[in-house]
C-alpha cells in the first residue's frame, strides 16, 4: 500500500472509532453508547431481583449497602412484582429511562426471577430496551427464552479463555447440581460462555463482553480473550479495572499504562467501550450524572432476601 493509501486507511479507522458503534442504541443505552455525548444522555434502571450466584469469582463480594459503587451491591432485593412497581416509580422520577437491565446482585440466570421480571416489564412497557448481564454459565440453556422475551442487549463477563487462568479467577462453580473445581470448572464455564455468545449472536442480540483486568492473572491474556469472543459473535468489549477485594485483595488495581495496553490489544478485534462506571445492581439514572436510587428505595437497607433463592 502506498503512503497515501496508508494515511487514508488510518484516517478511516480513526473515524470509525469515534462514530457510534450502535446508532440505534446511541443515547438510549449507556452501556452500548460508545460516544461521550451519547453516554451522557442515556439513562438506565437496574432491577436487583437475582439473589444467588452459581460461580465463585475471586474478585466478587455481593452485599447490601449504600456505600459501594460497584457491581454485586444493592440496597435491597426485589420480587418480580415489586420490580414492576419500581419501574413505574423510576419512570416518574426519570422519564428519559430507555433501558431496564438486570445485573444482580447475583447472576440473573442462576435463579428464575430475572426472566420472570423481564416478562412482566415487557408486557407493561413494550417500548423499553431490555438488557441482561450474566456470567454466561447458564446462557446456552436459557438463550431461546431470553430471545423470546425480547431482550435485545446482552453482556457476558468473560475473564479468560484459558482454563488455567480461569481457575485462578473462578476456582469453583455449581453446574448441574454438582460442584466443579479448578481447571474443570474453568473448562465448563468458558465453553458455556462462548457457546452462549454464539447462540445469542445468532438470535440477533447485541453482545458486549465485560472483562475484569486483573494484574498478574489475566493482564497478558486480554488480546486472546478479545479474539475468541469476537469470533464467537461479540460486538463490543469493556475492560474493567480490578477492585482489589475478596480473593484478590492482595493485588494492586491496574494502572493507567496497563489499562491502555489492554484496550489497545483488545481493539485489534473489537470496539472497546471506555465509559464504564461500574454500576450497582440497583442503579437508576444516567451513569456518573444522575442517581435516583435513594428516591426509589429510601434510607433503609434490606439485607435479607425477600423471597426464596429458588
Amino acid at each position: 500500500m502506498t503512503e497515501t493509501g496508508q494515511n487514508c486507511a488510518a484516517q478511516a479507522m480513526r473515524m470509525a472509532a469515534t462514530a457510534p458503534a450502535f446508532p440505534e442504541l446511541e443515547g438510549r443505552h449507556p452501556c452500548f453508547s460508545t460516544t461521550a455525548e451519547g453516554h451522557a444522555r442515556a439513562a438506565r434502571l437496574h432491577l436487583p431481583v437475582s439473589p444467588g450466584c452459581n460461580i465463585d469469582c475471586a474478585f466478587c463480594i455481593r452485599d447490601f449497602n449504600r456505600r459501594d459503587q460497584r457491581p454485586g451491591v444493592a440496597t435491597r432485593l426485589l420480587t418480580p412484582e415489586q420490580a414492576v412497581a419500581i419501574v413505574a416509580r423510576a419512570l416518574e422520577l426519570c422519564p428519559s429511562i430507555n433501558v431496564v437491565g438486570i445485573a444482580g446482585p447475583g447472576d440473573p440466570l442462576a435463579t428464575p426471577h430475572a426472566l420472570q421480571t423481564f416478562a412482566l416489564v415487557r408486557e407493561r412497557w413494550p417500548e423499553l430496551v431490555l438488557c441482561l448481564s450474566t456470567n454466561g454459565l447458564m446462557l446456552p440453556d436459557r438463550i431461546d427464552e431470553i430471545a423470546g422475551l425480547g431482550i435485545s442487549t446482552l453482556t457476558v463477563t468473560v475473564n479468560a479463555v484459558d482454563p488455567q487462568i480461569q481457575a485462578q479467577v473462578t476456582p469453583k462453580i455449581a453446574w448441574q447440581r454438582k460442584r466443579l473445581n479448578g481447571v474443570v470448572a474453568g473448562e465448563r464455564l468458558i465453553a458455556n460462555q462462548l457457546e452462549g455468545i454464539a447462540r445469542a449472536a445468532a438470535h440477533g442480540l447485541t453482545v458486549k463482553v465485560n472483562t475484569v483486568l486483573i494484574p498478574t492473572v489475566n493482564d497478558h491474556h486480554i488480546e486472546t480473550i478479545a479474539e475468541r469472543v469476537a469470533a464467537a459473535g461479540a460486538n463490543l468489549i469493556n475492560i474493567i479495572p480490578l477492585i482489589p477485594q475478596h480473593g484478590f485483595a492482595h493485588l494492586k488495581p491496574p494502572g493507567m499504562l496497563m489499562r491502555y495496553a489492554a484496550r489497545t490489544a483488545a481493539e485489534k478485534y473489537l470496539r472497546v467501550f471506555t465509559h464504564c462506571q461500574r454500576c450497582r445492581a440497583d442503579a437508576c439514572g444516567i451513569p456518573g450524572v444522575s442517581d435516583y436510587a435513594q428516591q426509589l428505595y429510601g434510607d433503609d437497607i434490606v439485607a435479607e432476601p425477600t423471597f426464596s433463592h429458588g
